[in-house]
């Protein structure tokens, strides 16, 4: 079976649904059976997502992709770092 990735805006859509469901009694084996994905990815996405709007799923995914660039500059700044540090030491 082809898992199938959700956009955070999906999985906002879908907590909202899944919390009507709820609200009206059915049960979140129920849900998640409805939406395809396993009571895990549902508690999961709950966990991630919980209280979001589609415009804080969007400013997240803006964020996660700025910190992962700023670690990557951090990485290189200690590599370089190092290398000017065996350099003034004679090490090379």
């Amino acid at each position: 079976m082809k898992s199938k990735r959700h956009t955070p805006e999906q999985v906002i859509t879908k907590i909202a649904e899944g919390d009507q469901m709820l609200n009206e009694g059915k049960t979140i084996a129920e849900v998640a059976r409805s939406f395809g994905i396993t009571e895990t990815t549902w508690y999961r996405w709950k966990s991630t997502y919980g209280g979001m709007k589609a415009n804080d799923a969007k400013r997240l995914k803006e964020l996660e992709a700025e910190n992962r660039r700023l670690k990557i500059m951090v990485a290189d700044l200690t590599l370089d770092k190092a290398m000017l540090k065996e350099l003034a030491e004679g090490n090379f």
